[in-house]
């Protein structure tokens, strides 16, 4: 079955930073939400002081921020991809993500990337179901 634009819906909130392209901050479709790569920018659009500690709790900031105005949360998600610029950072990051994420562990993918838009160094999309309370 062919979906139509009308089934889509667009999410944006101001408690996280505006998109910075052609594109949204998230798209909820049916049960799921689906958000775009989420980096450590604050909701004026600075970047955050400091190294990748502060830069991947700003990016989970963001995320807890467009999930919620998308109706899910962190409790919800059901695949996280994580874009490094080092994967050195990788046992960092990790603990972050495990600080936020708790006992839920939704799938997940952790790549390595040469590049991540302002030169930041990490990047984290979601895919949340907005059915889960």
């Amino acid at each position: 079955m062919m979906t139509t634009r009308k089934e889509m819906e667009i999410v944006s909130t101001e408690a996280a930073p505006a998109a910075i392209g052609p594109y949204s901050q998230a798209i909820k479709l049916g049960g799921l939400l689906f958000t775009s790569g989420q980096i450590p920018l604050d909701a004026t659009g600075a970047l955050v002081a400091g190294g990748v500690e502060e830069q991947a709790h700003q990016v989970f900031r963001n995320l807890q921020a467009v999930l919620e105005a998308g109706g899910a949360s962190l409790a919800s998600v059901v695949k996280a991809t994580v874009f490094l610029k080092d994967m050195n950072d990788f046992a960092t990051v990790n603990d972050i993500y495990a600080s936020y994420f708790g006992d839920h562990k939704p799938a997940r993918s952790a790549v390595e990337v040469a590049r991540l838009p302002k030169d930041v160094l990490v990047e984290i999309e979601v895919i949340a179901s907005t059915l889960v309370e």
